[in-house]
């Protein structure tokens, strides 16, 4: 085989989930609003900062002059829904069509961003719009997360390409994740207003809602009998906390968002205050978590099997808590980029590997109810870390909670790692059982 021949082969095999028609519209689409999504990420942590050290300088005191506990709080209302509403949700959509829901949701997004672009256009922008709006949108993503990815499975074609599909939603992801930091730091600072980021966003969930109504999936959904809420969550309950495989992956991930994730409410203050920097160094720092990322993202996309992902979540889980310690001891932009880098591999690698696991693992009927539990331990633990490391930053400062952060989800890592030969053990047996071995792949007796 010719080194042309060899490399078109591996491209092949990174891409084979793009030979649906359905699902490159679906991820392009959403690829479009993404990018969107965080250039208004950027422009919300930046206009908290901005805001508040407009209060300071004005001679106010108190809670609002206070920018960590502020993008604490912001982070903890933006995103505590999820952890309410998210097992709400994943019974709702085990039973209705999914597809009709993202649409709502993305609609209502659009409007949630058209607001922050109107507040901050007519310079009547507060702290108290910010944190009505961040709830609204955590709201509307309690449902639109879950829904999104147990829509994947409908759009993929292929149920072989599962694990391919959502590697692949992680590249476009990033790459999104990449751009759009960059175009909001760039934005802000070219501009002076991040009513521009918001109004961009505002526009850009128009491609994701043009994708899903071109879409000729449809759903096969399953009659059932009366609606029967609790009894429903506790099926769902049993069947990811029954598992000692998929119990153990929604522990590390619960954990990882309470010391790990919150990393992104602090990362306005490394940039202004340990960094030296402006609007365009935020961008940077998250451009650089993207980079990594999308490094990962890469790599899972080119596995011809779901053979090792177990301990691909270990090494990966070690080497976000690597990158966060030492992004926490850095004072030079360059190590900071490189750190943020290393974290954005490891943060992508195991949630994109924990997803791939248990979609392989749990049944269809069950499969939005698990994944809701996933979505909630995954964004519902994340405010709670917000609201603590927010509060933790103010006392201590920025990089001592920061280091703490990465040196609990070390420990986590070397937990689960002496985990992983009895998880090996139970993997192997549902592996087989489900029969989702990807046909490129040898059969798959590992973790």
């Amino acid at each position: 085989m010719t080194v042309i021949e060899h490399i078109g082969s591996r491209v092949r095999l990174v891409t084979r989930a793009f030979g649906s028609r359905d699902y490159r519209l679906y991820f392009f689409g959403l690829a479009v609003s993404m990018t969107g999504s965080w250039m208004q990420n950027v422009a919300m942590g930046w206009l908290v900062c901005r805001l508040t050290s407009e209060a300071m300088k004005g001679g106010l005191v108190g809670f609002v002059t206070k920018s960590a506990l502020v993008l604490g709080v912001v982070g903890f209302l933006g995103q505590i829904p999820s952890l309410l509403l998210g097992p709400v949700a994943g019974v709702m959509l085990d039973r209705i069509g999914k597809r009709r829901v993202i649409i709502i949701t993305q609609s209502l997004a659009a409007v949630q961003a058209f607001a922050l672009a109107l507040l901050v256009f007519s310079h009547s922008i507060a702290i108290w719009h910010i944190i009505v709006l961040a709830q609204f949108i955590g709201c509307v993503n309690a449902v639109d997360v879950p829904a999104r990815q147990s829509f994947v499975v409908h759009v993929v074609g292929n149920r072989d390409h599962l694990g391919n599909a959502i590697a692949l939603n992680s590249v476009i992801f990033n790459s999104a994740r990449l751009l759009g930091p960059s175009l909001g730091g760039l934005v802000i600072t070219v501009f002076g207003n991040e009513g521009i980021c918001f109004l961009a966003n505002a526009v850009s969930y128009g491609a994701a809602i043009g994708a899903l109504v071109m879409l000729r999936t449809r759903e096969q959904i399953v009659p059932r009998a009366a609606p029967r809420f609790l009894h429903e969550l506790r099926e769902g309950v049993r069947a990811a906390f029954g598992s000692p495989a998929v119990r153990a992956l929604l522990l590390l991930t619960g954990w990882t968002s309470l010391v790990a994730m919150p990393y992104g409410t602090l990362v306005p203050l490394f940039a202004r205050d340990i960094l030296k920097g402006n609007a365009q160094t935020f961008g940077f720092l998250h451009s650089s978590v993207a980079v990594g990322a999308l490094c990962g993202a890469l790599y899972l996309a080119s596995r011809a099997s779901i053979k090792g992902l177990g301990s691909v979540v270990a090494l990966a889980s070690m080497l976000c808590g690597i990158g966060l310690t030492g992004f926490a001891l850095s004072r030079h932009m360059q190590i900071s980029m490189i750190m943020m880098a290393i974290t954005g591999l490891g943060v992508l690698m195991q949630l994109a590997s924990t997803n791939t696991l248990i979609q392989t693992l749990v049944d269809d009927d069950k499969r939005a109810r698990v994944l809701s539990l996933y979505t909630t331990s995954m964004f519902g633990i994340v405010p709670c870390g917000c609201l603590l490391f927010g509060w933790l930053a103010q006392r201590i400062g920025a990089p001592r909670a920061q280091f703490i952060g990465g040196m609990l989800t070390i420990c986590a890592a070397l937990v689960y790692a002496t985990r992983l030969p009895a998880l090996r053990a139970v993997l192997g047996p549902l592996y087989h059982k489900v029969k989702l071995a990807f046909r490129l792949g040898p059969p798959l007796d590992g973790a």
